[in-house]
């Protein structure tokens, strides 16, 4: 499984999905919640399909899952059950697999199970800068049942992404050591180090050596950090890369809205591309206009 899956990646380049909340927000729907885009697995599942969709329609050949901000604990705070909230997850593989079923065959496509950082499930920004307090075994014991239910449900490949400190990738890294089940690491970051401060570089040589990651790179990042984070996650680990930054602009926790000027050009995709890059797409403020520019690109 993991050989064909790195095959695929390895001969890319292969088209990803933008940013899901994006696409929610742009369809109608007010995320301004705790669970943000995770609330629809309970409330509205159809626009979830509809999301993926979209980006599908637009050339994507990945569907992330509703997942990031999923969790256990956060279900629970609105009130949602374990038995239901871990259906809930399973849910948002079951979606992307509806819309996948309705596109036509013309084109291999794959669902990517999001493993979102424990930050962004307390919804305060802390994704942005690691600064969590966990050790590395308290992380692995958060990740696992998330990481559990969306392998039990079948996706193709996991996406430990948005990971913002090196104590959060081990923890990761070594969930998934040993399970035969294919993943991409993507690390958020500013400049040539992590969220939390440590070098870049660092958190891409943790996952040389392990043979489930099929790709490393970074999400969520300023567009013009990412020719230079390419170049340095294909040189840390001579895996293929993974690079979807967000529009450039940036979020403000405290007034849970994005500030400053939109640097996300899908002309850039060619540089990327040329660093290393085999999986390539968008993250926050990227929508289908954008993602069909890079299918356009990429052919």
């Amino acid at each position: 499984m993991i050989t064909a899956l790195a095959d695929a990646v390895a001969a890319g380049p292969v088209v990803l999905d933008g940013g899901l909340a994006t696409q929610l927000e742009s369809q109608g729907h007010n995320l301004n919640s705790e669970l943000w885009s995770a609330r629809l697995l309970h409330d509205d599942p159809d626009a979830i399909v509809q999301a993926h969709l979209a980006f599908f329609a637009a050339g994507a050949q990945v569907a992330t899952t509703a997942s990031y901000q999923a969790s256990i604990g956060g279900f629970a705070r609105a009130g949602i059950e374990q038995a239901e909230a871990e259906q809930l997850i399973r849910r948002s593989v079951r979606l992307a697999e509806q819309a996948r079923a309705s596109c036509d065959g013309g084109r291999a496509r794959w669902i990517a199970g999001s493993i979102g950082p424990y930050g962004a499930a307390l919804a305060d920004g802390s994704e942005y800068r690691g600064d969590y307090g966990l050790s590395v075994d308290e992380l692995r014991a958060w990740h696992r049942p998330r990481i559990a239910l969306l392998i039990e449900a079948g996706v193709d490949v996991l996406a430990l992404e948005t990971i913002p400190c090196l104590a959060e990738v081990e923890a990761l890294l070594a969930e998934i050591d040993g399970s035969g089940q294919p993943c991409w690491l993507s690390v958020t970051c500013a400049g040539n180090r992590t969220r939390a401060g440590e070098p870049a570089a660092a958190a891409f040589s943790l996952a040389r050596g392990v043979d489930e990651i099929v790709a490393v790179g970074v999400n969520c990042i300023d567009p013009v950090d990412a020719h230079s984070l390419v170049r340095c996650a294909s040189e840390s680990t001579s895996k293929p890369a993974v690079v979807y930054p967000n529009g450039g602009e940036r979020w403000d926790p405290s007034a849970r809205t994005w500030i400053g000027p939109a640097t996300f050009r899908s002309e850039d995709v060619e540089d990327w591309i040329s660093s290393g890059a085999r999986l390539v797409g968008g993250c926050c403020r990227v929508g289908p206009a954008e993602i069909k520019a890079i299918r356009d690109l990429v052919g």
